[in-house]
Order: C-alpha cells, then structure tokens, then sequence
C-alpha cells in the first residue's frame, strides 16, 4: 500500500447526516478507507478503487437490496 496521508480527511453520504448511521470514505493513497462513523478510533478498512468500482456497480444494479 502507498504512504497513507494522516490524517485522513473522510466523507459520507448526505442522507445519512442527521441519521447516525453510515460510514465514512477517504482517500488513502492509493486505497480507499472505509469506517464506521459512530467508532472512529476503530481501525478502517482499505480496499482499492477496482474494489470499490465492483461494490458501487453492485449497489447501483440493487444486488445488496435483500440485506437491508
């Protein structure tokens, strides 16, 4: 993994700002960090932009939609 940048600088989704329940996105480096917004001493997730293109196209498709 490259150098990641400290600190990271994360981002959610606008829906879920008021609703306490999301997680949270960075740039890191080359990857992409994932948190839970309600635990952020817990250590992220890092997963590459290939990664999370195929997560993406999955949720726009609906093929998570039978785990909510």
């Amino acid at each position: 993994m490259s150098e990641v940048p400290t600190p990271l600088t994360w981002i959610k989704a606008s829906r879920s700002m008021n609703m306490n329940a999301c997680v949270e996105l960075a740039q890191a480096g080359e990857m992409i960090a994932l948190r839970d917004s309600k635990n952020p001493d817990v250590a992220p997730f890092y997963f590459t932009r290939t990664e999370i293109d195929a997560f993406l196209d999955g949720a726009r498709r609906s093929e998570f939609d039978h785990l909510r």
